[in-house]
């Protein structure tokens, strides 16, 4: 289980840098990235386990909340230099959804959930921290952008939790599924890949 282990370590990680990006660039102060990086990072997993009944990962080990401090930290003296790399936030936030997908479908799986529950809850992990951070910011979520993003999440943990089912080892059907769901997002950050959207029928005269 050491490779559910270091995504779940990643995806808590490259969240909490996302949500201290989003305190960096609307002015906060320490505590407030400590806030959003915490709740960022921890906050797909949370909703994960407490819809799966069992203990919320990170009141067993306090490893994930050291990681959001210091990734707060990091990011109060660095945020600057992050922010020059180019859509810091989104490339992140595709890096921790991948993971995050994978992980969250993975944990189901291992807790003896139906394969269909565990990519659900793929699904939720690894979208749910970022929704959160962008609602209570106020910003814009990506949920209600066309570009693709639930979309990713869905095809990364669903292939994963197919791929497994048919009896491949944890370590390549985790890296397909989070390689499928990098793709994807990525897609529609850097060409704007999106998906067709509902369009009603024409009226009749």
């Amino acid at each position: 289980m050491l490779l559910l282990q270091v995504l779940d370590y990643l995806g808590v990680a490259v969240f909490a840098v996302t949500g201290a990006i989003v305190a960096s660039r609307k002015g906060m102060d320490f505590i407030a990235f400590l806030f959003f990086a915490t709740m960022t990072g921890v906050g797909g997993g949370t909703l994960r386990d407490v819809l799966l009944g069992v203990p919320v990962f990170w009141t067993r080990s306090e490893g994930y909340l050291l990681v959001c401090v210091g990734v707060s930290v990091l990011m109060w003296f660095a945020a600057h230099v992050v922010e020059g790399w180019g859509k810091p936030l989104r490339w992140a936030d595709a890096v921790g959804l991948s993971a995050y997908c994978v992980m969250g479908a993975a944990k189901t799986l291992s807790v003896g959930d139906m394969p269909v529950v565990a990519v659900l809850m793929g699904v939720f992990s690894a979208t749910f921290g970022g929704i959160l951070r962008d609602v209570i910011a106020g910003d814009p979520s990506a949920i209600v952008k066309p570009e693709i993003y639930v979309t990713a999440a869905f095809v990364g943990a669903g292939l994963f939790v197919v791929l497994s089912s048919l009896g491949l080892d944890l370590w390549p059907a985790a890296i397909a599924g989070g390689l499928a769901a990098f793709v994807l997002r990525g897609g529609a950050i850097q060409f704007g890949w999106t998906l067709p959207g509902y369009a009603p029928p024409p009226k009749r005269d």
